[in-house]
């Protein structure tokens, strides 16, 4: 097999990355005719654990269950509405200016990769627990250094040669005929294919949260009925300088939660060293973030909104700083990426998980015509780049509107807030471009 030309049927394939776009991808290489796929998960824990949510654009959601990646088997909430409200004194939810429509299902990022895994066909060997320290290509394929316990495998043994002494414990390589990255937005697959391209760093962050629905009942307020908040509503609460996301999520046990996401910078002054890309877990927010949080909650949101965001605990909270890249094709011999390896647009968009999905349908389509059309990886890679180059800038104009350069909240109306949406969204790629056959 010559580099240039990639031959799916029987071959040995590696999947990076072990999340949503790892199971896509793997189940994409599955279809596409590979004849073993191993996954190599870092994480050792649950990743069904994970709580927060996600949307999916009911016309994405159309396409991508014709190609087989999501179905009406995985929990969802229907949303219809966005109601955009700002503070309005002590007005609990605050004044509504405008409302647009939000045809969206929503889902709990940990129940719908559990529904994803439990589709990957029995023969996949999934190795959580496994860092892929390197990846190096070769003439006939690619070698993935590899360090962490390692029992082989949840459903086969693993194979390769173990480093010789001194190198290590634990520490080996292994052979495979082509590799994907689908290992996130610090991905030592995409730094293999394209050394050097890395996520910039926005200047702004994201603090995260989920409340179980029954909370919501703490809440109260003089003259503001129980139930104040419809089902199929998505709140935009917006205040000069950012915004929070709140919609209701399925739990994975039949209720609901309410997940929220607050987007704006933190404290002037404040020094988080977040150039190199990073992450702040839950557990791990400084006293000084805490009082920003606590501050944008009481003093700039609307009572309600914010009261609801604080019945998420300090230690649940965890703060996802915003980055955004794209490598300029998702291709390079045999390494190819997927997901937020090849691509980090801001979550404004709506379709971070809609393009990691898209990925794998697409990946799957050209892995089915090597036979007939040796370019058609090249083609996934071109085709997929240049989809991602269009999400990275409606990410950056959807954030100077919403975060970096807000207008005046309080003088738009219904007619006001329609054309400046139209005005930022620009392409009309909101929730995600259209799936190419």
């Amino acid at each position: 097999m010559s580099r240039d030309r990639i031959r799916i049927a029987g071959a040995d394939v590696a999947v990076v990355g072990g999340s949503i776009a790892g199971c896509a991808t793997a189940l994409a290489a599955h279809r596409g005719g590979a004849g073993r796929v191993t996954v190599f998960e870092r994480t050792a824990g649950h990743l069904a654990d994970r709580g927060v949510g996600l949307a999916v654009h009911n016309a994405r959601y159309a396409e991508l269950a014709s190609a087989g990646y999501l179905d009406t088997g995985m929990p969802w909430v229907q949303l219809t509405t966005r109601r955009w409200y700002v503070r309005d004194g002590a007005a609990p939810l605050g004044r509504e200016i405008g409302t647009l429509p939000f045809p969206f299902r929503s889902y709990c990022w940990g129940p719908l990769w559990r529904e994803l895994r439990r589709r990957l066909p029995e023969e996949t060997v999934f190795r959580p627990g496994v860092r892929v320290d390197a990846v190096a290509e070769t003439a006939d394929g690619a070698t993935l250094r590899l360090d962490g316990a390692d029992d082989g495998g949840e459903s086969a043994a693993g194979h390769g040669e173990r480093y010789g002494p001194g190198s290590g414990s634990g520490r080996r390589s292994e052979h495979f005929d082509l590799v994907i990255g689908a290992d996130g937005y610090r991905s030592v697959v995409r730094e293999a294919a394209f050394p050097g391209v890395r996520p910039d760093y926005a200047g702004y962050l994201a603090w995260r949260g989920a409340v179980p629905a029954e909370r919501l009942t703490e809440l109260r307020f003089p003259g503001l009925p129980a139930g104040p908040w419809a089902e199929e509503d998505c709140v935009y609460g917006v205040f000069d300088g950012g915004h929070v996301i709140i919609y209701r999520i399925p739990d994975g046990a039949g209720g609901h939660r309410a997940n929220w996401v607050l987007y704006t910078a933190p404290p002037a002054g404040l020094d988080l060293g977040l150039d190199t890309p990073t992450s702040l877990p839950p557990g791990t927010l400084t006293d000084a973030l805490h009082a920003h949080f606590a501050y944008v909650t009481d003093e700039l949101l609307p009572p309600y909104w914010g009261g609801l965001m604080r019945l998420t605990p300090r230690h649940e909270l965890f703060i996802q700083p915003m980055y955004d890249f794209t490598a300029a094709r998702y291709t390079a011999g045999r390494l190819l990426l997927a997901g937020d390896a090849a691509t980090v647009a801001r979550p404004h968009t709506g379709a971070g998980a809609v393009k990691a999905l898209q990925d794998a349908a697409a990946l799957e389509a050209a892995l089915r015509a090597t036979p007939e059309r040796p370019d058609a990886a090249a083609g996934y890679g071109a085709e997929r780049g240049a989809a991602g180059r269009t999400m990275v800038e409606l990410g950056r104009r959807l954030g100077r509107f919403l975060v970096q350069d807000t207008p005046d909240w309080r003088t738009l109306d219904q007619a006001g807030l329609t054309a400046a949406w139209a005005a930022a969204d620009g392409s009309g790629s909101f929730g995600g471009r259209e799936l190419k056959s």
